[in-house]
Protein backbone atom coordinates (compact mmCIF):
# COMPACT_ATOMS: atom_id res chain seq x y z
CA UNK A 1 0.00 0.00 0.00
CA UNK A 2 1.20 3.52 -0.90
CA UNK A 3 0.97 6.54 0.82
CA UNK A 4 -1.51 7.96 -1.72
CA UNK A 5 -3.39 4.88 -1.41
CA UNK A 6 -4.45 6.16 2.62
CA UNK A 7 -5.23 9.93 1.37
CA UNK A 8 -8.99 10.21 1.88
CA UNK A 9 -10.68 9.70 -1.19
CA UNK A 10 -8.30 7.46 -3.10
CA UNK A 11 -10.45 4.82 -3.55
CA UNK A 12 -12.96 6.96 -5.12
CA UNK A 13 -10.29 8.59 -7.01
CA UNK A 14 -9.43 5.27 -8.20
CA UNK A 15 -13.12 4.36 -8.74
CA UNK A 16 -13.55 7.72 -10.81
CA UNK A 17 -10.28 6.53 -13.46
CA UNK A 18 -11.37 3.41 -13.86
CA UNK A 19 -15.05 4.57 -14.82
CA UNK A 20 -13.38 6.89 -17.27
CA UNK A 21 -11.17 3.87 -18.60
CA UNK A 22 -14.34 1.64 -19.29
CA UNK A 23 -15.84 4.92 -20.98
CA UNK A 24 -12.35 5.20 -23.03
CA UNK A 25 -11.75 1.65 -23.83
CA UNK A 26 -16.24 1.18 -25.25
CA UNK A 27 -15.31 4.33 -27.60
CA UNK A 28 -12.00 3.09 -28.30
CA UNK A 29 -14.01 0.03 -29.40
CA UNK A 30 -15.20 1.34 -32.31
CA UNK A 31 -12.51 3.09 -34.43
CA UNK A 32 -9.16 4.53 -33.51
CA UNK A 33 -8.90 8.05 -31.30
CA UNK A 34 -7.11 11.05 -30.98
CA UNK A 35 -5.88 12.39 -27.38
CA UNK A 36 -7.86 15.68 -27.98
CA UNK A 37 -11.40 13.77 -29.10
CA UNK A 38 -11.01 11.33 -26.13
CA UNK A 39 -10.57 14.52 -23.98
CA UNK A 40 -13.63 16.03 -25.59
CA UNK A 41 -15.63 12.68 -25.34
CA UNK A 42 -14.66 12.11 -21.68
CA UNK A 43 -15.55 15.94 -20.92
CA UNK A 44 -19.46 15.21 -22.52
CA UNK A 45 -19.56 11.97 -20.28
CA UNK A 46 -19.26 14.00 -17.23
CA UNK A 47 -15.46 13.06 -15.96
CA UNK A 48 -13.82 16.02 -14.53
CA UNK A 49 -10.49 17.36 -16.11
CA UNK A 50 -8.10 15.86 -13.50
CA UNK A 51 -10.22 12.82 -14.25
CA UNK A 52 -9.97 12.52 -17.85
CA UNK A 53 -6.42 13.53 -17.75
CA UNK A 54 -5.60 10.57 -15.50
CA UNK A 55 -7.56 8.17 -17.98
CA UNK A 56 -5.67 9.68 -21.36
CA UNK A 57 -2.11 9.41 -19.72
CA UNK A 58 -3.27 6.00 -19.44
CA UNK A 59 -4.06 5.28 -22.36
CA UNK A 60 -1.20 6.96 -23.35
CA UNK A 61 0.97 4.74 -21.46
CA UNK A 62 -0.54 1.83 -22.69
CA UNK A 63 0.06 2.98 -26.26
CA UNK A 64 -4.10 2.73 -26.88
CA UNK A 65 -3.82 6.60 -27.37
CA UNK A 66 -0.84 7.69 -29.85
CA UNK A 67 -1.43 10.71 -32.12
CA UNK A 68 1.89 10.13 -34.06
CA UNK A 69 0.48 6.59 -35.11
CA UNK A 70 -2.74 8.27 -35.46
CA UNK A 71 -1.46 10.55 -37.68
CA UNK A 72 0.45 8.43 -39.92
CA UNK A 73 -2.48 5.69 -40.42
CA UNK A 74 -4.94 8.28 -41.37
CA UNK A 75 -2.86 9.97 -43.88
CA UNK A 76 -1.81 6.67 -45.34
CA UNK A 77 -5.53 5.32 -45.49
CA UNK A 78 -7.03 8.72 -46.76
CA UNK A 79 -4.20 8.66 -49.36
CA UNK A 80 -4.91 5.58 -50.86
CA UNK A 81 -8.70 5.12 -50.32
CA UNK A 82 -9.76 8.53 -51.00
CA UNK A 83 -7.42 10.21 -53.14
CA UNK A 84 -6.93 12.92 -50.57
CA UNK A 85 -3.75 15.43 -51.09
CA UNK A 86 -1.96 16.62 -48.20
CA UNK A 87 -3.76 20.04 -47.73
CA UNK A 88 -6.74 17.95 -47.44
CA UNK A 89 -5.36 15.30 -45.13
CA UNK A 90 -3.39 18.23 -42.76
CA UNK A 91 -6.69 20.37 -42.56
CA UNK A 92 -8.50 16.98 -40.93
CA UNK A 93 -6.01 16.27 -38.84
CA UNK A 94 -5.72 19.36 -37.34
CA UNK A 95 -9.48 19.62 -36.80
CA UNK A 96 -9.44 16.05 -34.75
CA UNK A 97 -7.03 17.97 -32.36
CA UNK A 98 -3.79 16.36 -33.60
CA UNK A 99 -0.62 18.61 -32.76
CA UNK A 100 1.31 20.15 -35.57
CA UNK A 101 4.27 18.18 -35.35
CA UNK A 102 2.69 14.77 -35.54
CA UNK A 103 0.57 16.03 -38.98
CA UNK A 104 3.90 17.13 -40.32
CA UNK A 105 6.11 14.02 -39.61
CA UNK A 106 2.64 11.90 -41.56
CA UNK A 107 2.72 14.63 -44.50
CA UNK A 108 6.32 14.38 -44.92
CA UNK A 109 6.83 10.77 -45.58
CA UNK A 110 5.72 11.96 -48.96
CA UNK A 111 7.41 13.78 -51.46
CA UNK A 112 6.60 16.13 -54.09
CA UNK A 113 6.64 13.44 -56.98
CA UNK A 114 4.80 10.81 -54.92
CA UNK A 115 2.24 13.33 -54.50
CA UNK A 116 1.99 14.20 -58.11
CA UNK A 117 1.97 11.16 -59.01
CA UNK A 118 -0.51 10.39 -56.83
CA UNK A 119 -3.12 13.35 -58.53
CA UNK A 120 -2.26 11.61 -61.87
CA UNK A 121 -3.31 8.78 -60.23
CA UNK A 122 -6.98 10.75 -59.09
CA UNK A 123 -7.36 11.33 -62.49
CA UNK A 124 -6.79 8.10 -64.34
CA UNK A 125 -9.35 7.07 -61.95
CA UNK A 126 -12.08 9.73 -61.83
CA UNK A 127 -11.64 10.86 -65.21
CA UNK A 128 -10.50 8.49 -67.40
CA UNK A 129 -10.31 10.52 -70.69
CA UNK A 130 -8.25 13.97 -70.82
CA UNK A 131 -10.12 17.03 -70.56
CA UNK A 132 -10.48 18.48 -74.17
CA UNK A 133 -11.35 22.08 -73.63
CA UNK A 134 -10.51 24.43 -70.46
CA UNK A 135 -14.01 23.79 -69.30
CA UNK A 136 -12.50 19.93 -68.86
CA UNK A 137 -9.04 21.15 -67.67
CA UNK A 138 -10.52 23.49 -65.10
CA UNK A 139 -13.28 20.43 -63.57
CA UNK A 140 -10.42 18.37 -63.22
CA UNK A 141 -8.29 21.05 -61.38
CA UNK A 142 -11.60 21.94 -59.01
CA UNK A 143 -11.76 17.83 -58.17
CA UNK A 144 -8.05 17.84 -57.39
CA UNK A 145 -8.27 20.88 -55.54
CA UNK A 146 -11.52 19.52 -53.60
CA UNK A 147 -9.06 16.38 -52.87
CA UNK A 148 -6.65 18.75 -51.02
CA UNK A 149 -3.86 19.11 -53.37
CA UNK A 150 -1.89 22.01 -54.09
CA UNK A 151 -3.05 24.05 -56.40
CA UNK A 152 0.05 24.41 -58.53
CA UNK A 153 0.43 20.60 -57.93
CA UNK A 154 -2.77 20.13 -59.33
CA UNK A 155 -1.83 22.30 -62.56
CA UNK A 156 0.76 20.07 -63.18
CA UNK A 157 -0.97 17.02 -62.48
CA UNK A 158 -3.88 17.86 -65.30
CA UNK A 159 -0.77 18.70 -67.74
CA UNK A 160 0.99 15.77 -66.87
CA UNK A 161 -2.63 13.48 -67.19
CA UNK A 162 -3.32 15.44 -70.44
CA UNK A 163 0.45 14.46 -72.06
CA UNK A 164 0.08 10.58 -70.96
CA UNK A 165 -3.41 9.78 -72.47
CA UNK A 166 -2.87 12.07 -75.74
CA UNK A 167 0.48 10.44 -76.31
CA UNK A 168 0.18 7.82 -79.20
CA UNK A 169 0.54 4.00 -77.67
Amino acid sequence: MTSQDLRPGAEDLGARVTHALDLAYRWLGHRDRTVAEMRRHLERKGVERPIADAAVAELERARYLDDGAYARRFAEDRRRLDGWGSERIARRLQALGVPEEHVAAALGTRGADDELAAAVEVLCERVRAAPRDDRGRERALGMLARRGYDLELAYEAVRRFERERRAPS
